[in-house]
């Protein structure tokens, strides 16, 4: 999802342009969504309807389901919040913003004070003929890039993704070198950034735990999306002491992040397990593993050096999360069998 947002001062042509834009890249082909900011209140609905009774009487939210579909909502979301939004609304290769000039996605300014660092581009609307409007849309498919904690690129000197951001927009890097992002992750509705090992990571142990599942019950034949709300109030507290991965009776060296992602995921599964004793020591191991072909190998949990009963559902949750692990990690060799060893202080 390619972000580019148009700004300028009040009818410096901003729809105008915007609505050229979004014509363009439609033509190309694109599934494109449109922000709009607005220092005003905005009102979609038509008073005396059926939905603005709704908001009358008080709802916080109101949708409106017809042959289109509508949201709402008394409260001024942010742009972030917005965009992380549209990931489940569609799979939106453009989004065109009108406004929001404070925000550091790459900008098409329409009035010279607004121009600033984060500027590709500044134009006069009211002289915007097809060519103008092509090679905007060029510039856009060039130096348009997702949110922007949502960009990594290993190995490029760059550490963050408003580094990232601003090489794209000079034009050091394209995003089509960016790190392959599986997975999007929000928490507390803030967008936190993943790179791929973490990226994939989540992709793999989710795959792997609905492979679980008997989602053709419900429709599901093939898995082309994920989506995972978790309202999670507890606060977990582990200091993690030890966490091995052996693989074929040998430990696998891995580095400390990688350490407390997969201890971490570990002390999840167990904590779902509702054990009456706070787990100090957890093992769990996978054995006569035949052409790392998991269904039919054996499993089994010791936590504090108690053998713990579980039953089928559990043990295929535990072979796919750990397989999801050893999937990310990019083992070669043939597994016959996995041990995890996670120490709790």
């Amino acid at each position: 999802m390619k972000i580019v947002s148009i700004v300028g001062n009040k009818n410096s042509g901003k729809t105008s342009l915007t609505t050229k834009l979004i014509r363009e890249l439609t033509k190309r082909g694109y599934n494109v969504a449109s922000v709009k900011h607005s220092h005003h209140n905005i009102e979609m609905d038509k008073p005396n309807t059926d939905t603005w009774r709704h908001k009358q009487a008080g709802a916080n939210l109101v949708v409106g389901i017809g042959s289109t579909t509508f949201f709402n909502v008394k409260e001024e979301y942010d742009l972030n919040r917005i965009l992380y939004l549209l990931k489940h609304l569609g799979n939106f290769d453009f989004v065109i913003i009108e406004g929001f000039k404070k925000y550091n996605y790459p900008k098409i300014a329409t009035s010279p004070e607004i121009v600033d660092e984060y500027t590709i581009k500044e134009v006069n609307p009211f002289e915007a003929d097809y060519e103008m409007i092509n090679e905007l849309a060029d510039l856009i498919e060039e130096k348009g890039h997702d949110i922007v904690d949502t960009l990594f690129l290993d190995n490029c000197g760059y550490n963050n993704g408003e580094e990232i951001a601003h090489e794209i927009r000079n034009g050091n890097i394209k995003t089509d070198e960016l790190d392959d992002v599986h997975s999007y992750l929000s928490v507390n509705d803030k967008v936190i950034g993943l790179n791929r090992f973490v990226s994939d990571y989540i992709k793999q142990t989710l795959v792997g735990i609905i492979n679980s599942l008997h989602t053709k019950e419900y429709g599901v034949d093939t898995v082309d999306k994920i989506e995972v709300l978790i309202n999670d109030k507890e606060k977990i507290d582990s200091a993690i002491k030890k966490s091995d991965i052996i693989i074929n009776g040998e430990k696998i060296e891995i580095n400390e992040f990688v350490k407390s992602i997969v201890a971490n995921s570990i002390i999840g599964i167990v904590k779902s397990l509702q054990t009456n004793e706070k787990a100090k020591n957890i093992q769990i191991d996978i054995e006569n593993i035949e052409n790392n072909d998991i269904y039919n190998a054996n499993v089994s949990l010791i936590i504090n050096d108690e053998i713990i009963k579980i039953n089928a559902f559990v043990k295929g949750i535990l072979k796919e999360s750990i397989f999801g692990i050893l999937k990310t990690l990019h083992i070669d060799d043939e597994i016959k069998d996995v041990k995890i060893d996670v120490e709790i202080e």
